[in-house]
């Protein structure tokens, strides 16, 4: 693997939290209250600890004076700004962040910009110590989905309603800073706007052309560069109806950004495909002139896609201002985070050696984001983690903390799953060809088979055991499907319970992680296969993490619900003691204990009653095989289990991995279910005869080892996993069941 970039005079990384306050009707989403970050001033000095010395970061105008700058209550902003200068963390005031202000104004109030630059005085008189400011993020993004789409208050969905809240703004910008310098004269104000390209076919070419003239309004309009013969204006002149006079107004008071922030998602770059048939019809829109759809461009052709060093460097040749990337974020799995995150960061390196003065690059949503699958409309708490998972009280740093950290001391970090491109430039990304160049692909798809690969040396890999079992079959499918490059192995190429054999394979392979997979499962078998049992399920485990230990390579193994006596009647946390019922939960205690002792820093993964896409032996898919036959299900009302869908559970596991993390962990899909309501949710989802399902005596069952009535797991480490309902859904889906909403 080639070695990570090391430039000697690299850019600074900025952080910032996501502090959005939208209104949807007379509701607002704060952010700030969803991710805990409210009421937990620590995670401050958890920041300070990356290294990060400049902050994107809240003074929020609907947050200080709801009811008017004289009821403002400015305690929580007091306590953190302070605690910021406390910490030598420079801030950049954020006054307006997707929102539309307090009650008593809107983006269509004519004195908008003046209650805004009223408000930003105060906020200037009482901080005089601030210099940087952002009074209004994306003016234009804002404006987009408040005006134009209508997601967001005042819910508008026409060109006239569109424009004027994007001038109101942009005017709110000027007023702000102009209010702000009558304080702090030398306040700088740093710009920020989602900045993409849109592509589309020859057909909707003049879509494109004016799409992409009007990504550049917020920061044309600030620095008075109106130029009434290009596309958006004659757009906002002839379409929006807004007055000359009023765009005018902008050539008169010009307010150039000291930097302009820039903030790229992956969703950004557009495709515009008039070729409709292939797409759902949900997806289906268009203008006044054509029916189309609006997709990401690696939907359709990935190739086409400018990405972050080709937008930078036509924002710095159009401007020749400062820049800095000022959110730049990925809701996806870990490496996919990493990968983003390198790509932009080498891109803006690249820029700032050929000449562009580039700033920073901003480790946005540090604490994750809340809901923003659903724009900021749905109350639903889908959350995508930051550079810190706050899935529980204390935020957990995730890998992109260790990144940021190596990055703010020696310019330069690497991690093994880095040697793989981003999601966004692989096959798999393709859902919609735009022709016969691009193929779509689904690796995780019900008929995948494993490619046999080459073992190739210089990639760092993971070992994962068990080839044969449908644990290790799964780990090495998501690995493939997130191209992290693995070897599985079987017990002829690596027998875990034989100390040499073990020893072998990590000098022959040189991983950088195992992942025990293999193992005894039958328990009822391990009654009288005691020492069997223990020879996998013990002896193997031990062996791994013994030469894990001396070899520098990451470990990680799993252990089970049926560690516990069932004396419970609510969840077993990590830290309940452990009193094992029959030899297979025996084995397992014993496992984690001798593991840990012999490599502490193992995760070991506590889990139960796997259900799964890829297997007909799992106990669900057995279950809905028996009902989809006509046949009847036995099962018991008196065991209470916490269910785990196999890929929510291997997903994980890698995130975990990727994180660096140790320790006994829980991890299921978070439930209390007997088995049998299991199987009437299930069948009940799945359209099948809940009638055939017969509720029996557990000697029924014809188990032979004792079982716990109740091993329901929960985790005060953090929830990792969705719901089971959520669960059972996405598994049916994938086995290609009609179902219905539970």
């Amino acid at each position: 693997m080639k070695e990570a970039k090391n430039y000697k005079e690299a850019i600074d990384i900025w952080g910032g939290i996501e502090y959005t306050i939208n209104r949807v009707g007379d509701k607002y989403y704060e952010q700030l209250r969803k991710g805990g970050h409210f009421s937990r001033i620590e995670d401050l000095d958890l920041i300070a600890d990356l290294g990060i010395k400049t902050l994107r970061y809240p003074v929020l105008w609907e947050q200080i004076a709801p009811n008017g700058i004289s009821n403002a209550n400015w305690d929580w902003t007091d306590e953190r700004l302070f605690r910021l200068k406390e910490l030598g963390i420079t801030p950049i005031a954020g006054l307006l962040h997707h929102g539309s202000g307090p009650k008593y104004t809107s983006l269509l109030d004519p004195d908008f910009s003046i209650k805004l630059g009223e408000f930003t005085y105060y906020v200037a008189e009482r901080y005089p110590w601030l210099k940087y400011f952002t009074p209004v993020n994306e003016p234009l993004t804002t404006a987009r989905f408040s005006g134009l789409y209508g997601f967001w208050y005042p819910h508008g969905k026409d060109d006239n309603t569109f424009a004027s809240t994007f001038i109101n703004q942009c005017k709110g910008i000027i007023e702000a800073m102009r209010s702000i310098k009558t304080i702090i004269p030398d306040a700088q104000l740093i710009q920020t706007e989602d900045l993409g390209k849109t592509h589309s076919t020859k057909k909707l070419s003049y879509q494109a052309d004016f799409e992409n003239d009007r990504r550049w309004a917020t920061f044309d309009f600030l620095s008075g560069n109106i130029d009434y013969s290009a596309p958006f204006i004659k757009y906002l002149i002839k379409i929006a109806g807004i007055p000359i006079k009023t765009i005018a107004y902008f050539k008169e008071n010009i307010c150039i950004p000291d930097i302009l922030g820039i903030n790229h998602y992956i969703t950004s770059e557009r495709f515009l495909d008039d070729q409709v048939n292939k797409y759902p019809t949900s997806y289906i829109g268009g203008n006044r002139k054509n029916i189309y759809v609006d997709t990401e461009v690696v939907r359709v052709a990935p190739d086409l896609r400018k990405g972050h060093y080709n937008l930078l460097k036509e924002a710095h040749l159009r401007y020749n201002l400062p820049i800095a990337v000022t959110e730049l974020h990925l809701g996806c799995t870990r490496e996919e985070q990493l990968r983003w995150f390198k790509e932009a960061w080498e891109a803006a390196n690249m820029l700032k050696q050929e000449g562009a003065d580039i700033k920073a690059v901003t480790a946005w949503s540090l604490l994750g984001a809340h809901d923003w699958n659903s724009l900021l409309v749905k109350d639903r708490n889908f959350y995508e983690q930051g550079v810190f998972d706050v899935r529980n009280d204390i935020p957990r740093p995730t890998a992109l903390a260790q990144f940021i950290k190596s990055l703010t001391k020696n310019g330069s970090a690497d991690h093994p799953v880095l040697h793989a491109p981003g999601w966004w430039k692989r096959q798999e990304s393709i859902l919609y060809p735009l022709n016969s160049k691009y193929t779509k692909k689904n690796s995780c798809a019900v008929g995948f088979k494993l490619k046999e690969r080459p073992f190739e040396n210089d990639i760092p890999s993971i070992i994962i055991t068990g080839a044969t079992g449908t644990l290790g079959k799964a780990f090495a499918r998501i690995c493939d499907h997130r191209a992290i490059q693995f070897i599985l192995l079987n017990r002829n190429d690596l027998d875990i319970a034989d100390p040499i054999s073990v020893d072998n394979a990590i000098k022959k392979y040189k991983p950088w992680a195992v992942i025990n997979s293999a193992g005894f499962v039958k328990v009822d078998e391990a009654e009288s296969m005691q020492q069997i049992c223990f020879r996998e399920n013990t002896e193997g485990p031990v062996n791994l993490a013994n030469s894990c230990r001396k070899y520098g390579v990451r470990f990680v193994t799993f252990s089970s619900d049926l560690i516990f006596d069932g004396m419970r009647k609510s969840l077993y946390m990590e830290r309940h003691a452990p009193s094992p019922l029959n030899i297979y939960g025996h084995s397992k205690l014993e496992s984690e204990k001798r593991v840990l002792k012999t490599a502490p820093d193992s995760l070991i993964i506590r889990t139960s009653s796997f259900f799964g896409p890829w297997d007909d032996q799992n106990f669900l898919t057995r279950m809905v095989n028996t009902l989809k036959n006509n046949s009847i299900y036995k099962t018991s009302e008196s065991h209470i289990i916490s269910p785990t869908y196999i890929p929510d559970l291997v997903n994980a596991c890698l995130d975990l991995l990727i994180d660096n993390e140790s320790g006994i962990w829980h991890m299921t899909n978070p439930s209390e279910i007997s088995s049998a309501d299991l199987a009437y949710m299930t069948a009940e989802m799945a359209q099948l005869d809940t009638g055939l399902i017969k509720i029996c005596d557990t000697k029924e069952l014809g188990f032979v080892a004792s079982r716990p009535l109740y091993s329901a797991l929960g985790s005060e480490r953090g929830v990792l996993l969705p719901t089971l309902e959520d669960a059972v859904n996405r598994y049916l889906t994938e086995v290609h069941y009609n179902i219905n909403t539970y």
